[in-house]
């Protein structure tokens, strides 16, 4: 692998780490959460929580008595917990969008970046090789891609093309 490679991985993960070092308390604990509501131990808690309230309360088990027959509590419990379950989600979730959004960003700025400095690469070399006689049958090619393109001009374009 490149150093340059190795120090881009390096840097990105050094990143993530202050990130995640930088969350506040409550999204670590949403995180957390959600982590654990995700993974196969929750599945497994609930079906032998659920499955013991179900079986115990249709009286299944001697010698224990029903305290919820007709399940009105075990689904006010379900309810209340997909409500927090949920809300952790989505916290979550936002959070993670902002990551995402700041990775956008930043892809968007280093392609602006390349497409300006591609642009300066073409311009040059059609200096060459006009300096050097040369008769390129891409030209035209070539004089397309030394001229800039403004980005404003391109998002413009791409939405008036996706109102149609």
């Amino acid at each position: 692998m490149s150093p340059v490679l190795e120090r881009n991985i390096q840097a990105l993960v050094e990143r993530r780490r202050r990130e995640q070092a930088d969350a506040t308390a409550q999204e670590k604990l949403a995180d957390s959460i959600t982590a654990f509501a995700g993974s196969m131990r929750f599945v497994y808690f609930h079906l032998a929580a659920f499955g013991f309230w179900i079986v115990a309360n249709l009286q299944w088990i001697p010698g224990v008595t029903a305290w919820d027959p007709t399940f009105v509590v075990l689904g006010m419990i379900a309810s209340v917990e997909a409500i927090f379950l949920s809300t952790f989600v989505l916290i979550s979730q936002n959070r993670m969008a902002a990551e995402a959004d700041k990775r956008a960003d930043l892809d968007l700025q280093i392609s602006l970046l390349t497409e300006h400095e591609l642009t300066k690469v073409a311009d040059v070399l059609n200096q060459v090789a006009r300096r050097l006689q040369i008769d390129s049958r891409s030209q035209a090619d070539l004089d397309e891609a030394s001229r800039s393109i403004a980005p404003e001009r391109v998002l413009d374009k791409i939405e008036e093309t996706s109102r149609r």
